[in-house]
């Protein structure tokens, strides 16, 4: 199952904690579509990495999708000539997601080779073109684009032995090899993305997850950090379940915590100091009950 599926998998399951305050969310969903198909960024301009959280929430809340208005939207981007990494992930991903619509397939070819520029040559994939050496988050992109493109990924092995080479010496993954300390959203996706390819997870990486939890209940970032966050509470909460890591003890803390950042507009904020609210942590909002709700 590819890593967009497993997400909306778990993320549909939400409902069975929030009740009739779904009806609350989709409405939020709604809202957040502009005029012209792309879904509001944190200042209400349309962006296509706001559409990808846009179109996985109606999904997962299975309300319908305005692919008409969507569609077009999307082909103003053609193939992806031009765009960065992480949007032309997604620029596949909001195709992948469109329903009873396929992509041209001349888009396909294009999107895989704008994508290879940014392949490292240890084999994986940076966020920047010309770089040495491969990130855990740009692979974890490359992966992920290569899977809702449905093509295989030429040199898998290469990317596997990058993401290997990125443990922290703490026994988290980091995004340069080497470093003492991990973070919570790099470790998730290097567990993620091995798992992904059939590579082995250290078995040390639940423990360190589970290290990360903040005493008044969800995930902090990295080691030490100030405060939890919803994005690395959905993440790591989904990462321990695709290891088969219990987080039994810390569920009801952890539905204490994201109960905090629920607003009656609809949606959820990222952390305590976070005044916007946006579609990207709605969804993580909607992840991280639905493995709570389990």
């Amino acid at each position: 199952m590819s890593i967009r599926l497993e997400l909306l998998q778990v993320a549909r399951l939400a409902p069975k904690l929030l009740g009739e305050l779904t009806d609350l969310v989709r409405a939020f969903y709604r809202r957040q579509q502009n005029a012209d198909g792309g879904f509001k960024d944190r200042v209400g301009v349309s962006d296509l990495y706001y559409t990808v959280f846009g179109l996985d929430g109606l999904i997962a809340l299975q309300e319908p999708i305005d692919a008409d208005r969507t569609e077009a939207y999307l082909r103003k981007f053609g193939g992806g000539e031009g765009l960065d990494l992480i949007h032309l992930g997604c620029l596949a991903r909001c195709w992948s997601a469109l329903p009873g619509r396929q992509m041209p397939a001349e888009w396909h070819e294009s999107i895989a080779r704008e994508i290879e520029r940014f392949r490292a040559p240890d084999g994986g994939f940076n966020q920047l073109t010309g770089m040495e050496r491969g990130t855990v988050y740009g692979s974890y992109i490359a992966w992920a684009t290569y899977q809702d493109l449905k093509l295989p990924m030429p040199n898998a092995s290469a990317l596997v032995k990058c993401v290997q080479g990125l443990r922290s010496k703490d026994g988290g993954y980091g995004n340069e090899p080497g470093m003492p300390l991990g973070t919570t959203p790099t470790t998730v996706g290097a567990s993620v993305l091995l798992r992904q390819c059939g590579a082995p997870v250290p078995a040390e990486v639940g423990p360190w997850l589970l290290h990360q939890v903040h005493p008044q209940g969800g995930f902090m970032a990295m080691p030490m950090a100030p405060i939890p966050d919803l994005l690395s509470t959905a993440t790591a909460l989904h990462a321990l379940a695709g290891m088969q890591v219990s987080f039994e003890p810390i569920k009801e803390h952890c539905l204490d915590f994201i109960d905090t950042l629920w607003t009656n507009e609809g949606g959820f904020h990222g952390h305590w100091a976070d005044d916007v609210l946006d579609v990207e942590y709605t969804l993580y909002g909607l992840l991280a009950l639905g493995h709570l709700s389990l």
